[in-house]
């Protein structure tokens, strides 16, 4: 049996245990129609096996492993120390609101008003919120794929259906005007362009996204542009907001960023949206009846992240960049793997299909959640399989690490081989 959830396995895992007991006691469609998160349950696995002692190198990990600026902890400790623990603002503080309305002029050239920006329990918080509060059932979703595993389960939580557009990585995994307009109904709502892109790290050209939005200005569809890895570029290339190349699209789009990747935050619960007024209000209502405001003491350490000094945060993105290098190197290094150099994020997004139909360690392997689980079993080494990201053949390796420990991995990797 695989360690990995597969995508095609919904209906045997959401099987109801208690259906012997009637239709009280039966779990919701919506909940039986989606599956649960790949990366975090792997992640489980591997957190699972270190408490045994087993040796793991984690490759799947989708945090920074650099601690979080000393300047950003201690904002946070001295709001703990001057009692900041009550109830915020449901949508965040204004002093946090005016940190991103700097933070988005300063960076993107973008500028916003405080009722045009919402405070989340992160960004996966301000997506979730942006379906539930746009999409009625019926509505389709555009998704360009390889793409982050929970954009679709939670298009269908909100009653939508994804409708996906295939990339890879002969295309350098970037969706385009033609299939765009091919993939448009009437029943089209929004699309969600995630640049860098998480898995792949492909991060779209100014040109590219002016060409986007055009298609979404001339057939009024709504555009979540999804920047959360916007900090982590490398080798010179340009970040740029698809609002910014285009400000005709600004009344159609949702801005999401956070501060958990820039400043390794992850753990703190910080995201944000930035859009139309009536959106926004949207969200902060749906908001005020889940979680209602993200945490005080995160708030004041968010503040300090965005107004505070950058130094450390272009550090830990140099050293992702270092570790790019190395391990894009590696990976091409082994016969039977393709591996294109991400200008984003950090994830590789190699091609394993030239291993595939192949025997290792007496195994053969057919798929890339095959291959995945066979690494972790043999090599004790963690990886997501593609299959996970709407992308068959190919796995997600993450450089959120040491040089270390990604050379021990590859090691690994290539001993099976």
């Amino acid at each position: 049996m695989s360690n990995y959830p597969t995508p095609n396995n919904d209906t045997a895992f959401f099987a109801n245990k208690d259906a012997g007991r009637g239709n009280k006691m039966k779990i919701s469609k919506r909940v039986r129609s989606i599956k649960p998160s790949p990366t975090l349950a792997i992640d489980a696995i591997v957190k699972a096996l270190e408490q045994q002692g087993v040796d793991v190198v984690n490759l799947g990990v989708g945090e920074p492993d650099f601690d979080t600026p000393i300047n950003i902890k201690e904002a946070a400790i001295s709001a703990i120390n001057s009692g900041f623990t009550k109830y915020c603002p449901v949508d965040g503080t204004s002093e946090l609101k005016d940190a991103i309305m700097n933070k988005l002029k300063r960076d993107n050239n973008l500028t916003y008003s405080l009722e045009e920006i919402i405070v989340s329990c992160g960004a996966k918080h301000s997506i979730y919120n942006i379906f539930q509060s746009i999409i009625d059932d019926g509505d389709e979703v555009i998704i360009p794929a390889p793409f982050w595993t929970s954009y679709t389960d939670m298009v269908i939580l909100a009653g939508a259906t994804p409708v996906i557009i295939q990339t890879n990585d002969k295309t350098d995994f970037k969706v385009t005007s033609e299939q765009i307009k091919k993939a448009l109904t009437s029943k089209t709502k929004a699309i969600i362009i995630n640049s860098p892109s998480n898995p792949t790290g492909t991060t779209y050209t100014a040109d590219e996204l002016k060409a986007i939005a055009g298609i979404c200005v001339k057939n009024k569809i709504l555009i979540i542009s999804d920047d959360i890895y916007e900090k982590l570029i490398y080798d010179n290339f340009k970040f740029t907001s698809i609002v910014e190349v285009c400000p005709e699209v600004r009344e159609l789009t949702i801005v999401v960023n956070g501060v958990s990747k820039a400043y390794s935050m992850t753990g703190w619960r910080i995201g944000y949206a930035a859009g139309p007024k009536n959106i926004i209000s949207a969200m902060a209502k749906v908001q005020s009846q889940s979680t209602s405001n993200a945490s005080s003491i995160s708030i004041k350490a968010s503040v300090e992240a965005l107004n505070g000094t950058q130094e450390y945060s272009e550090y830990m993105r140099q050293e992702f960049e270092r570790r790019r290098n190395y391990i894009v190197k590696r990976l091409k290094e082994i016969k039977g793997i393709t591996c294109r150099k991400p200008e984003g994020t950090f994830y590789v997004f190699p091609n394993i299909k030239g291993l595939l139909g192949k025997t290792f360690k007496d195994k053969i392997i057919n798929t890339d959640i095959e291959f995945a689980d066979h690494l972790l079993d043999v090599a004790k080494v963690a990886v997501v399989p593609g299959s996970a990201f709407g992308a068959e053949g190919y796995v997600r390796l993450s450089y959120a690490i040491s040089i270390e420990n990604i050379k021990k991995g590859i090691d690994r990797l290539m001993a099976i081989l």
